[in-house]
């Protein structure tokens, strides 16, 4: 691992690496994925659209657990990332799948996964792996740095016209700033990450980043997307507002019964969790 690397992922919160996955490491994350959207889990969300428009996110579904703790054992992603954050260990969360397809799919709100998963420390990493060219005017966009500062409120990606929307509301967390709407007045306002990516490149990215965009459109209409969450020793468990208006327990949403052993500031551990280092 370049020294360069690993200093960039600390200071910017997300590094590119090019052709990290071989053609048959990524047809091995395709049929995970293809397998993910025709069995999707609880908390798996689809649209379907009159003229052929397609969505489909999904989120550590408990049905694909046994055959993805398998695959990325197999996968160089857990050394990667351990030697990224200089960590003896790592373990392997769970995984996101995104599809979009039919050239109709708006961007993403800004956001951090903090705000939604009871997360904290600098050992946390989300490797994006896109089955497409993607284009940079459909790429993933983050802040660089936001991973070193505020944990906001997070979005309820509910109303359309207002991108920070509060999810739990309250004044634990401030509100997420309207982005899209300072960079629209400023385009200068933020310092943005962003890269075009080819089959077998994989986005590391720090969940604690402010990130969003990935839209899709006439000139990029289809997107397939399978994210693969890692963790290593410097990570810890940090709870979630004690009130949330959106009925967000303290633990999060996922491995609900695990978070609910951990306190806040302890290591986060649990046997559930495949350890791949």
């Amino acid at each position: 691992m370049d020294e360069i690397l690993r200093k960039a992922y600390r200071e910017d919160g997300a590094v590119l690496l090019k052709g990290l996955l071989n053609p048959e490491q990524l047809a091995r994350c395709r049929a995970a994925f293809d397998w993910a959207v025709e069995n999707p889990g609880p908390h798996a969300s689809k649209l379907y659209g009159e003229s052929g428009q397609r969505s489909h996110v999904d989120n550590s579904n408990p049905l694909a657990k046994p055959r993805l703790d398998e695959m990325v054992a197999s996968l160089p992603l857990g050394r990667t990332f351990a030697d990224l954050w200089g960590s003896k260990h790592a373990w392997y969360f769970a995984e996101e799948v995104f599809l979009k397809e039919g050239g109709v799919g708006a961007r993403t709100h800004w956001h951090q996964d903090t705000s939604y998963l009871p997360w904290a420390g600098m050992h946390w990493g989300n490797a994006w792996i896109s089955f497409e060219s993607v284009p940079k005017a459909n790429a993933l966009e983050i802040v660089r740095g936001s991973h070193l500062g505020v944990r906001h409120d997070g979005t309820t990606f509910a109303d359309p016209d207002d991108p920070t929307d509060p999810l739990h509301g309250g004044d634990q967390w401030p509100r997420m700033p309207d982005i899209e709407a300072e960079r629209k007045a400023n385009p200068q306002a933020y310092d943005i990450l962003s890269w075009a990516t080819e089959p077998g490149d994989v986005l590391i990215l720090h969940p604690a980043s402010m990130h969003g965009g990935a839209p899709v459109d006439a000139a990029f209409p289809d997107r397939h997307t399978l994210v693969l969450r890692f963790f290593g020793d410097d990570a810890t468990f940090s709870p979630l507002p004690p009130e949330s208006r959106s009925g967000y327990e303290r633990n999060g949403f996922l491995f609900r019964k695990e978070m609910a052993a951990l306190e806040d500031g302890q290591p986060f551990r649990s046997p559930v969790f495949r350890q791949v280092v």
